[in-house]
C-alpha cells in the first residue's frame, strides 16, 4: 500500500472491509469513525479492496455485487468520510497474516483507533477476528471497538448477502430499507440496435455489467437521472423476444425526453416492477402493450413521488 496522506499527528481512526452496497448498517460504522475522528483530531479513513475478496480467495463463491465500483466510489464520496483507501486485493494480501496487515495500517496510516463490526475478520484465513484484533491493540497500542449490527423493524439484521437475496428475489422495497436509498445501476450509455426509436419508443442502453446484482429480468418503472436532468420511464431488462435478440439488455425509454444521451454517465433507479418480458405475435401488439406499460408505469412514479 502506497499511501501519501496529509493525515494529522494525532492519527487515525480506521474501519476495513469490503462495505459492497454501503447499506444503512455500512453508513452506521462511517458515521461512527467520523464522529470519533472528530472528537479526537484524527483523521477517519475507511480502508476497503478491489476486487471483491472472495473473487481471489474462492472465484466460485464470489457473490454479484451490489455496488460497481465507480458506484462505490460514489457512494462513499458523499459520506463524512476524510479518506477512502483502496487496496488491490490479490495473493499477495490474501496471505497476509492479522499482525502483518495491522502493522501496515500502523505505519502508513498512523492507526490508532480501529472499528469494526462483530463478525469481521481480515487477513490470511480471515484470522483477524475481534479477539485477535483486541489482543494486537494491546501489544501495538491502538484502541479496538465494535459496532454491533443494525437492525431495520422490517428486514431484521442488514447485510450484503440479505441485499443481495431480496434482489434477487425481486424484493425491491426491502433492498431500498436496506440500502437507505433505492436500488440503481449506473453507467455509460451505448449505442443500440435503434429498434425501439423504429416502433416509436426510442430508449437508452446500458451495457449488462457482469458481476452487478439485478432485479429478475422484466419490465420495471423506472426513474434515470444524469449530470443535467432527470426523467421518469420505463426500463426493459432482459431479452426482446418479439424481435429475435435473446441476449439480456438494460433499455429505458424515457417519458417526455427526446435528446441525446450516447456516452453520457446515467443512473437508472428501479421503482416498480410492470410485468414479465414476453414474445408478442406482431410489432403492433408490441406497441400496444408499451403503450399500456407507460400509463402503468407514469402511475408508479407519480405514487414514489420523486
Amino acid at each position: 500500500m502506497t499511501v501519501a496522506l496529509p493525515l494529522p499527528d494525532a492519527g487515525t481512526v480506521v474501519t476495513v472491509g469490503s462495505f459492497d452496497g454501503v447499506h444503512i448498517g455500512h453508513g452506521a460504522v462511517l458515521r461512527e469513525i467520523a464522529a470519533r475522528a472528530r472528537a479526537a483530531g484524527r483523521a477517519s479513513v475507511l480502508v476497503t479492496f478491489e476486487p471483491h475478496p472472495m473473487e481471489i480467495v474462492n472465484p466460485a463463491a464470489a457473490p454479484l455485487l451490489l455496488t460497481t465500483p465507480v458506484e462505490r466510489r460514489e457512494i462513499l464520496a458523499q459520506s463524512e468520510l476524510d479518506y477512502a483507501v483502496i487496496l488491490r486485493f490479490d495473493e499477495r494480501l490474501r496471505a497476509m497474516s492479522p499482525e502483518a496487515f495491522v502493522g501496515m495500517l500502523r505505519e502508513r496510516l498512523r492507526l490508532r483507533e480501529l472499528v469494526i463490526g462483530e463478525d469481521h475478520g481480515f487477513g490470511r484465513g480471515r484470522a483477524g477476528d475481534v479477539a485477535t484484533l483486541k489482543v494486537l491493540g494491546s501489544r501495538f497500542g491502538f484502541a479496538v471497538d465494535v459496532v454491533p449490527p443494525v437492525r431495520d423493524a422490517v428486514a431484521g439484521i442488514v447485510s450484503s448477502s440479505r441485499i443481495r437475496t431480496a434482489i434477487a428475489h425481486g424484493d425491491l422495497g426491502l433492498a431500498r430499507r436496506m440500502l437507505g436509498r433505492p436500488f440503481t445501476l449506473t453507467g455509460v450509455v451505448a449505442p443500440g440496435a435503434r429498434r425501439g426509436r423504429s416502433i416509436g419508443v426510442p430508449t437508452v442502453n446500458l451495457p449488462v455489467p457482469l458481476r452487478k446484482a439485478l432485479p429478475p429480468d422484466g419490465v420495471y418503472a423506472v426513474w434515470v437521472e444524469w449530470p443535467r436532468g432527470r426523467a421518469g420511464g420505463m426500463l426493459n431488462q432482459g431479452p426482446r423476444p418479439t424481435v429475435g435478440d435473446l441476449a439480456r439488455t438494460i433499455e429505458a425509454h424515457l417519458f417526455d425526453f427526446d435528446g441525446d444521451l450516447y456516452g453520457a454517465w446515467v443512473r437508472i433507479e428501479w421503482v416498480a416492477r410492470i410485468r414479465d418480458t414476453r414474445r408478442f405475435e406482431s410489432l403492433d401488439a408490441l406497441r400496444a402493450q408499451l403503450a399500456e406499460d407507460e400509463i402503468t408505469a407514469r402511475a408508479l412514479l407519480a405514487a414514489d413521488g420523486q
